[in-house]
């Protein structure tokens, strides 16, 4: 089973940077494409980034150019990191994992999750 947590959520000024680390479990993390996701108040979950297997990047509009995805397989880990923040990106940002999957960009194709860290941006 793998098991994902994630860290670094904060309330952070617009125009502030933040970096969310998402950790898994298990000893394949590098055959799997992550993806961050994100849902706002009263919306649907949206995709964010996100890096697959071989290393390619897929970013969602709204934050290219402001967001990256790296990814540390010896650690186990995939960050989100966030720069230039607006009020507009105040979400619970979610880590999603799907194996040998491409290009996860849709929440369909990720199976698991997990339980979301909150980032709230203040104007």
């Amino acid at each position: 089973q793998v098991q994902l947590v994630e860290s670094g959520g904060a309330l952070v000024q617009a125009g502030g940077s933040l970096r969310l680390a998402c950790a898994v479990s298990g000893r394949t993390f590098s055959s799997y494409t992550m993806g961050w996701f994100r849902q706002a108040p009263g919306k649907e979950r949206v995709f964010v980034a996100t890096i697959t297997y071989n290393g390619i990047t897929y970013y969602a509009d709204s934050v290219k150019g402001r967001f990256t995805i790296p990814r540390d397989n010896a650690k186990n880990t995939v960050y989100l990191q966030m720069s230039n923040l607006k009020p507009e990106d105040t979400a619970v940002y979610y880590c999603a994992a799907g194996y040998l999957t491409l290009p996860g960009t849709t929440a369909s194709q990720l199976n698991y999750w997990g339980q979301g860290t909150q980032v709230t941006v203040s104007s």
